[in-house]
C-alpha cells in the first residue's frame, strides 16, 4: 500500500500542476485541509476579509498570469458570498476555478451546518458547475474544471466538494493523475471569409476597428498593431483591450469613437460583444448602412443585436495574422486625418478642465495628476463609476493587462481583489487603484489584507460624496432634493480608515496638493489611500446613464 492522502492534498497538487502559485480564500472548516495541501505543495494562501474579494482576486490573477485563478470558499454563505465575483468573471469571460465546500454527504438534508445545495445557483453564471462525490475522482474533476475555464471562450468553473469527500483518504498509488486534458491550439478563420473581409477593408472609405478583451486573452497585441498598420485603420479599445495598442501608435484613437461609429462604412469588431457599451450596434449611434465584420472565438456572440456582413469564428490572433496577410496593403489617409483632427479638438476641450484649479477639484484634473504616476511598470485597477470612465480616457495605458476594470457586468468592489492579485502575481509592478467613494465602501476593509501581506497598493479615491452615475440622472429626471439613496457622507475620511488598518492615509481638498500626496503614498511603502474631495457636479462631464 502506498501513501494515504486526502482530498485537500489532491486538489493542491492539481492546482500546482497548472502552475498556479496562489489561492484566494476566507477561512472555513469545510475546506481547511485544502490549506494543508497548499502548504505541502508551496502554494501561497491569501486570505481575504470577504469571499467576494477572494473571487475577484482569482479573476484578477487570471488576467495577470493567463493561468486559471483559484478561489476556495467554505460551504453555504461562503459560496453565496462569492456569487457576485463569479458572475462578474462570467460576463468578462475571465477564467477562474472556484472550489466550494459543502456539508458531508452522510448528512445531506439532515439540517447540518450550512447544509444547502447551491449548484443550481452557480450554473447560470459559470461555464461548468459540478459536484464530486468520491475522493479518488477529484483529480479528474479538477482537470474538468480547469479545461472548462481555459478552453473556447474563457470563463469560471465551479466545483462543489462535500467535506467527507474532501477529507476522505485514498491510496496515492491507486490514483490516476490527468496530465494532458485541455488543448492549446488556436482556431483559424475560414479562409474564404477572411478573403471577403480583407476585400471589404481594402475597399472601405471609412473603416474602423473596435478591439476588446478577446485581443487581450488571445495575446494578439502585436498582431493588432501590424494589422492596423497594414490596413491603415483607426483602432479603438475597450475593457481588457485597453493597452493592447500603445497610445503613441498612429492607429490608436479614443476620443473620436462616437463620430467614428456614426460615420464608418466598415466596422470591424474584434473579441468584444455588441452590447450596451457599443450601443447594441443600433442607429443613430452606428451608421445603419455600415458593413460589419465580427470576429470572435464564440460564434454565439456573432450577430447578437446587429446583423453581420461577415462573421468569423476564430482565435483573434490567428484571424489578425490571416487578415494582415490577405490585405497586403490598404490606404485610408483622408479618414484617419479627419478622425485625428476630431481627437485633437476633443483633447483641447478637455484640457481646460484637466488644468482647472477649481475647488472642489474637477475629476479631470485629478485624472491628469494620477496620469503622472502611471508608467509601463504600473498596473492600474479601475473600481468605480464616472471617475473610472474618465481615468480610462486619460491615463497612459500602453501594455496588455496594464488596465483592469470589472467588464460588462459593471461590478463595483472588484478593486481590492484585483489589486491583491496584481501584488502577488506581479510583485515587481506598482499597483494603483482608482476608486469611487461609493465603491470604497464595498470591499475597502480588504486594506487589512494588503497590510497583513505587505502589499503596497495605492488607492486614489475620487470622493464626490455621492453615487454619481445615478445621482446625475436621478436629479435630472426628478429634480433637486429628489435624489434618495445616492448621497453619501460629507467628506468621509476613507484615508483614516486605511490608517486605522495599518496603512498610510492622505486627505486632499485642493488640486495643488494632489501630486505630493500621491508621491507620499507611494513613498510610504505601505498600502495607502489618497482621499480626494471632488466636485460632485463638474462642468463638461456627462455622468448618470452615459456609459463609455
Amino acid at each position: 500500500m502506498g501513501n494515504m492522502i486526502d482530498g485537500g492534498e489532491i486538489i493542491a497538487r492539481m492546482i500546482k500542476q497548472e502552475g498556479v502559485g496562489h489561492i484566494f480564500t476566507l477561512s472555513g472548516g469545510h475546506i481547511q485541509n485544502i490549506y494543508e495541501g497548499c502548504l505541502n505543495n508551496g502554494i501561497g494562501i491569501i486570505d481575504t476579509r470577504h469571499e467576494q474579494s477572494a473571487g475577484h482576486a482569482a479573476d484578477g490573477y487570471s488576467r495577470i498570469t493567463f493561468k486559471p485563478g483559484v478561489a476556495v470558499v467554505t460551504a453555504g454563505p461562503g459560496v453565496t458570498d462569492v456569487v457576485t465575483a463569479v458572475a462578474n468573471a462570467y460576463q468578462a469571460s475571465s477564467p477562474m476555478v472556484v472550489i466550494g465546500g459543502r456539508s458531508p454527504l452522510r448528512q445531506y438534508d439532515m439540517g447540518s451546518l450550512q447544509d444547502i445545495e447551491l449548484l443550481d445557483v452557480m450554473k447560470p453564471i459559470t461555464k461548468w458547475s459540478q459536484a464530486v462525490y468520491e475522493t479518488r475522482r477529484l483529480p479528474y474533476y479538477m482537470a474538468m474544471a480547469f479545461r472548462e475555464a481555459m478552453t473556447g471562450r474563457y470563463g469560471p468553473a465551479f466545483l462543489q466538494v462535500p467535506s467527507d469527500v474532501l477529507f476522505g483518504r485514498v491510496d496515492e498509488d491507486s490514483l490516476e493523475w490527468p496530465k494532458n486534458y485541455r488543448v492549446t491550439g488556436e482556431i483559424m478563420g475560414d479562409p474564404s471569409l477572411i478573403a471577403q473581409a480583407a476585400q471589404l477593408i481594402r475597399d472601405a472609405e471609412k473603416p474602423m476597428v473596435m478591439a476588446g478583451s478577446g485581443v487581450f486573452w488571445h495575446r494578439a497585441h502585436r498582431e493588432l498593431a501590424e494589422f492596423a498598420r497594414v490596413a491603415d485603420v483607426p483602432v479603438y479599445t475597450n475593457a481588457m483591450g485597453r493597452g493592447t495598442l500603445r497610445q503613441d501608435n498612429p492607429n490608436f484613437f479614443s476620443l473620436s469613437r462616437k463620430p467614428a461609429f456614426a460615420q464608418a462604412d466598415v466596422i470591424v469588431i474584434l473579441g468584444t460583444p455588441i452590447d450596451f457599451r457599443l450601443k447594441y450596434g443600433r442607429a443613430p449611434a452606428w451608421n445603419p448602412a455600415a458593413k460589419v465584420i465580427q470576429v470572435d472565438i464564440d460564434p454565439r456572440d456573432i450577430g447578437r443585436n446587429r446583423d453581420f456582413t461577415i462573421g468569423i469564428e476564430a482565435n483573434i490572433r490567428q484571424a489578425l495574422l490571416q487578415l494582415t496577410a490577405e490585405i497586403g496593403k490598404a490606404e485610408h489617409r483622408e479618414w484617419m486625418t479627419y478622425l485625428r483632427g476630431l481627437e485633437n479638438q476633443a483633447d483641447e476641450q478637455r484640457s481646460f478642465f484637466m488644468n482647472s484649479d477649481a475647488v472642489p477639484i474637477h475629476p479631470l484634473r485629478l485624472c491628469k495628476e494620477i496620469a503622472e504616476f502611471v508608467d509601463d511598470d504600473t498596473i492600474v485597477v479601475g473600481d468605480g463609476g464616472d471617475i473610472v470612465a474618465l481615468a480610462a480616457s486619460v491615463l497612459p495605458i500602453n501594455n496588455p493587462g496594464q488596465w483592469m476594470d470589472p467588464g460588462p457586468f459593471g461590478t463595483l468592489g472588484v478593486g481590492t481583489g484585483f489589486c491583491m492579485a496584481a501584488a502577488v502575481a506581479a510583485p515587481e509592478k506598482k499597483v494603483l487603484m482608482v476608486n469611487g467613494d461609493g465603491t470604497f465602501g464595498l470591499n475597502g476593509f480588504d486594506f487589512d489584507t494588503f497590510v497583513r501581506f505587505k502589499m503596497p497598493v495605492v488607492s486614489v479615491v475620487g470622493n464626490d460624496r455621492c453615487w454619481h452615475q445615478i445621482y446625475v440622472g436621478q436629479k435630472a429626471q426628478y429634480g433637486e432634493g429628489r435624489t434618495p439613496a445616492t448621497v453619501l457622507g460629507d467628506n468621509a475620511r476613507y484615508d483614516k480608515v486605511v490608517e486605522g488598518l495599518g496603512g498610510h492615509g492622505e486627505f486632499v481638498e485642493h488640486p495643488e496638493q494632489i501630486r505630493a500626496a500621491i508621491e507620499r503614498a507611494f513613498a510610504s511603502g505601505k498600502p495607502a489611500c489618497v482621499n480626494v474631495i471632488m466636485d460632485p457636479e463638474p462642468a463638461g462631464v456627462k455622468g448618470g446613464y452615459e456609459f463609455k
